[in-house]
């Protein structure tokens, strides 16, 4: 764990961030923009090419390399078990009292299990999972849900406020991840009611852009239907920036502490195999709001 009486993590500060896809390399940039020596890593080599395109740095060409000599480690990677493989060849590298800060979309309890293993080794751990999508790690206004030891958090916090807006402090170690999973839960649900109301009053004739006003004034207004009906769907352009398998994995993942903790969740879990399915069907990297060709089998 880290020291207490340690200073908030400022830039100049040397940071790691190690997965420079379509979430982790404008995150890097905004990092980089506020003024922190950033060092950003992938294991692909047209990302570490992309990262350098666009931040004008040089990505670091090992793991090791991005790593040595960091404060401070983001994590912004595909799921949990990658996480874990990658935490593991870097620890025998990380400096002296490096704290992670694992902003991946990971399983609660195995995030909590890896932080305690970490922190016995004298490494400080936070899990700060994110939302707003590609838009928003764009311009630095994310939403990010931090959880945590205190004064390990209180070190992180301006790297954070680097990246998002609106920084939460959801509890102990796991607790952001469970935020998160359950929060985009909730958004897939959601989604999934819209575009069927969407279906219906069509068969029934009524026109769906004047559906979707009518929700977004009443008590059926979501996100879903503020920002995606017709930006997405309705206009059939389905590139939100946000994959359809990883919308499946969040839903997965809070049905997966649900059952870890004995919490019936009849909703959760057929929704959870719905995105399942639509992805399966779909491929990974279709949209996520592409699950309405799915629903409406419009699949070819």
């Amino acid at each position: 764990m880290s020291d207490p009486a340690a200073r908030p993590l400022t830039p100049p500060a040397k940071v790691a961030v190690i997965g420079l896809g379509n979430m982790g390399r404008p995150m890097a940039a905004c990092l980089a923009k506020a003024g922190y020596d950033v060092r950003g890593y992938d294991s692909a080599p047209a990302m570490r090419e992309r990262f350098a395109q666009e931040t004008g740095r040089t990505a670091a060409d090992s793991l090791e390399a991005a790593v040595d000599g960091a404060k401070a480690v983001v994590t912004i990677l595909p799921n949990g078990k990658v996480v874990a493989a990658v935490v593991a060849a870097m620890t025998p590298h990380l400096s002296p009292g490096a704290i992670i800060v694992e902003m991946s979309s990971s399983e609660p309890m195995a995030t909590r299990r890896l932080g305690e293993a970490m922190a016995e080794k004298g490494f400080g751990f936070v899990d700060a999972p994110v939302s707003g999508g590609v838009r928003r790690a764009i311009d630095g206004s994310l939403a990010i849900m931090a959880g945590g030891d205190a004064a390990t958090l209180d070190i992180v916090e301006p790297l954070l406020k680097a990246m998002g807006r609106a920084i939460f402090r959801t509890g102990a170690l796991g607790s952001g991840h469970a935020v998160k999973a359950l929060n985009n839960y909730v958004s897939g649900a959601g989604l999934v009611a819209a575009l069927e109301a969407v279906s219906v009053g069509k068969a029934f004739g009524l026109d769906p852009d004047m559906l979707v006003d009518v929700l977004n004034a009443s008590t059926g207004k979501n996100n879903s239907t503020e920002v995606k009906l017709k930006q997405f769907v309705l206009s059939e352009a389905y590139n939100s920036g946000f994959f359809i398998g990883l919308m499946a994995k969040d839903i997965r993942t809070a049905q997966h502490l649900a059952e870890e903790l004995g919490v019936a969740t009849p909703l959760g879990g057929r929704c959870a195999d719905l995105w399942d399915e639509a992805a399966r069907t779909l491929g990974d990297l279709a949209d996520h709001t592409e699950i309405n060709r799915f629903l409406t089998q419009d699949t070819a």
